[in-house]
């Protein structure tokens, strides 16, 4: 008893730490002036995608797959209002498309493949990715920049500054571990995603 009273100590210990790290973040963010400017420009550019009757585009690998699911079905479906559809997609999801295209092609061309198909000048990409460096995702940022299509890349403090020559934005959060980023992520999606359905009549 006296073994999982210390080990639920610990636990409550690690929760504690963990919910202290997340809070500096957040605060971190709210008070870096350039990100506040970078997500209004992101805000900026999403509202035009969409007013032009364009779609935005989601993908990401591992968890910022699921996360570009998420957002995507935030904005087809309902996010906290009652309201019309708005008009995205996760190239994530086709499982067929995936597997034949890292198969036939190159993993490296699992979402460059899918935006030859469907994305068009109005359309905006929006990438995921907690390290910079994802391949497929420089790859789809690279085509994205070579084609006129706007981009918008969602990634951590201390990525790769190629990234600012390939995406019209990068949004960079200021935490260090894969999970502290990746929640940070789905927290700036969802304020998008809310500033988004707002702007709907």
């Amino acid at each position: 008893m006296k073994h999982l009273i210390k080990n639920n100590q610990k636990a409550t210990k690690k929760l504690k730490q963990n919910i202290e790290t997340s809070i500096s973040n957040y605060k971190l963010v709210f008070s870096d002036k350039n990100f506040i400017l970078k997500y209004r420009k992101a805000l900026e550019i999403l509202k035009k995608s969409l007013k032009n009757k364009g779609k935005i585009i989601f993908a990401g690998n591992g968890g910022s797959a699921a996360d570009a699911q998420h957002l995507s079905a935030e904005l087809t479906g309902r996010y906290l209002k009652n309201r019309k559809s708005i008009s995205s997609i996760s190239i994530t999801t086709d499982t067929s498309a995936i597997t034949s295209i890292a198969n036939d092609i190159s993993y490296k061309k699992i979402f460059t493949r899918q935006l030859e198909g469907i994305a068009n000048k109005n359309d905006l990409f929006f990438s995921i990715t907690t390290s910079g460096k994802s391949e497929n995702i420089i790859d789809a940022l690279s085509y994205c920049k070579s084609n006129n299509i706007k981009s918008l890349c969602l990634t951590k403090k201390k990525y790769p500054k190629k990234l600012d020559k390939l995406a019209d934005i990068v949004l960079d959060v200021p935490a260090n571990r894969v999970d502290r980023i990746q929640e940070m992520h789905i927290f700036i999606g969802h304020n998008l995603c809310e500033e988004l359905e707002n702007t709907l009549k």
